[in-house]
This record gives C-alpha cells, sequence and structure tokens, in this order.
C-alpha cells in the first residue's frame, strides 16, 4: 500500500526527532517496554511515552497489552513503504546519473582519438 502525503508527512516528521530514530533503531533489534526504551536517555519515562506516541501516530511503532507490561514493537510494513516510496525516486536519479556517466564516457574517448 504506497503512503499517502498525511501518511509520508506523519513519518517524516517522527523521524525528524533523534530520540525517536533512536527508539526505532532499539526497537529494530526486538520489543521493549517504555522503562527499556527510556534507559539510555537522559529524559523521563513520560518525554520517552510522548516520543512512542508520536511514533504511534505515524504508523512506526504498535503497542499490545501483555498484562501489566506495554511492550512496543517496530511496525516494518510502514518503514518498508517509506522506502519503497524513497526508492522510486532514487532509483529514477541513479538511471540518470548512469545515462550521464555513459555520455562523459563517450565524450571523453572522442577527446582521446583526437
Amino acid at each position: 500500500m504506497d503512503p499517502t502525503d498525511d501518511d509520508l508527512d506523519k513519518a517524516f516528521m517522527a523521524l525528524a526527532d533523534p530520540a525517536r530514530r533512536q527508539i526505532i533503531v532499539r526497537l529494530s533489534r526486538g520489543p521493549a517496554t517504555v522503562n527499556d526504551l527510556a534507559q539510555p536517555f537522559d529524559i523521563s519515562k513520560q518525554a520517552v511515552s510522548k516520543h512512542i506516541q508520536v511514533l504511534e501516530h505515524a504508523g512506526l511503532v504498535t503497542r499490545t497489552r501483555d498484562a501489566q507490561r506495554r511492550p512496543v514493537y517496530l511496525n516494518p510494513q510502514r518503514l518498508e513503504a517509506l522506502t519503497a516510496w524513497i526508492d522510486q525516486y532514487r532509483l529514477v536519479h541513479e538511471s540518470q546519473f548512469r545515462s550521464l556517466d555513459e555520455v562523459l564516457k563517450s565524450q571523453s574517448a572522442a577527446r582521446g582519438k583526437h
């Protein structure tokens, strides 16, 4: 499913914050609780919870309830959708650069013959 402009805005705004990017990195190794996620930061657990809420609103993470625990999980499908969106433009530019490389090589070869 292609992300909408609103989905992209939410995701990129969420990822603009370094703390939220670090949370994503930590969750890439597996689910974690707010306590686990707060450990490396010099901010309150409440602040970490707010970061998680932003990530959740952007669809980048999900939470479940396991008795008293509320583990946070990375949503890989959303990250894959963002990557796919980025790749479609990266591939276009790579193709253009390859074409430019071919033109420059042919011009260089032509100069070498003269």
